[in-house]
């Protein structure tokens, strides 16, 4: 599928976003903060960074901003609202929503790698409301951790 991106000013010099292996699900976003300037996240701290690029998804699609694993592992940088969802109809610029959940400062430079995209189909669907009772299923109204955690989870 080819993706129409456009690069804002902010963004030249910078790599578009790309796969940085064949089975990559996600394309790298880098950071387009001004030359020579570093965005410093503080414990704790949330910040919007931006990728100097906009893109045109097809109707029926979204794209998600996701963590990148070694940011999220290493420094306990994630993306807030993760996964974020950029949807078809958006052209404003792409941001990732980065926060520090770390125990210490962590210094964001101009084209470091902070998130990835990955652009999925969207299944719309059409809500039909219902006086009967929903149709019964093994789990039920069961919610948070009703399932368990261990192997024997289902025993």
């Amino acid at each position: 599928m080819k993706l129409l991106v456009r690069r804002l000013p902010h963004g030249e010099g910078l790599e578009l976003p790309f796969y940085a292996s064949v089975g990559a699900a996600g394309l790298d976003l880098r950071a387009a903060l001004p030359v020579g300037r570093k965005l410093v996240l503080e414990p704790g701290a949330r910040d919007l960074v931006p990728t100097g690029f906009a893109l045109q998804l097809p109707e029926g699609f979204e794209a998600q901003l996701r963590p990148r694993s070694g940011l999220a592992l290493e420094h306990g940088v994630t993306i807030l609202n993760a996964p974020g969802t950029i949807d078809s109809d958006y052209r404003g610029e792409v941001q990732a929503l980065l926060i520090n959940l770390g125990a210490h400062p962590f210094e964001i430079m101009r084209g470091m790698r902070i998130a990835q995209l990955v652009v999925s189909p969207v299944a719309r669907v059409c809500l039909a409301e219902t006086d009967e009772h929903l149709e019964a299923s093994e789990r039920g109204g069961g919610g948070f951790g009703s399932t368990g955690v261990g192997e024997d989870a289902r025993a």
